[in-house]
């Protein structure tokens, strides 16, 4: 680590404490993020824990090595035992390890689809509590537009750009206006 690109924490309190006052709110939105997140966390059953962690596994590459150990060891197994004039347990098209890679694949698909599922779920939430803190924070700078406006009125003539940004933004019609640009870039690009 590079000492400059990560300062001492003693070093950044001093320099908070020094007249810069972003240190507070940036606390109480780590830790309003951080409460978000045990929010989360909290509400995830043990069976749920578990599969993750078989999920965080699967998707390592030692997991990888493994596989290919297995395959190579019961390969190998079943060389051996022909050398040696033993019968062995899986001939050469290998059909038990094919059986049981399928059910592998089958339950490692699962296991990923039950994850990525509940990771979708907090996304969405995510995803919606970025919408409504963007709604709010448009309301607000409207608001702040219209008595900045009022405040000056008597100072310059009617500004008709002003007068637009004063307006609250509706989400139906931002939507269904993006749906309706893109459709057309779409029949565009097709040469309709």
């Amino acid at each position: 680590m590079n000492q400059a690109e990560y300062p001492d924490k003693n070093q950044q309190s001093n320099q908070n404490n020094e007249g810069n006052e972003p240190a507070e709110p940036i606390r109480q939105n780590i830790e309003t993020v951080a409460e978000l997140h045990k929010h989360t966390e909290r509400r995830v059953s043990p069976q749920q824990r578990a599969i993750e962690k078989v999920t965080a596994f699967l998707g390592r590459p030692r997991f990888l090595f493994l596989i290919l150990i297995f395959v190579a060891i019961w390969m190998l197994i079943n060389v051996l035992l022909v050398k040696l004039g033993n019968q062995n347990f899986d001939p050469a098209p290998y059909l038990w390890l094919e059986g049981v890679l399928s059910l592998g694949a089958v339950l490692m698909s699962t296991v990923v689809l039950i994850t990525q599922k509940r990771q979708d779920k907090v996304a969405e939430l995510r995803m919606q509590l970025d919408i409504q803190a963007s709604l709010l924070i448009e309301q607000k700078i409207s608001k702040l537009i219209e008595m900045v406006d009022d405040l000056r009125q008597g100072e310059k003539p009617h500004d008709p750009q002003t007068e637009a940004m004063k307006e609250s933004i509706d989400p139906h019609q931002v939507v269904s206006t993006l749906k309706r640009s893109l459709r057309e870039a779409e029949e565009a690009a097709r040469g309709k």
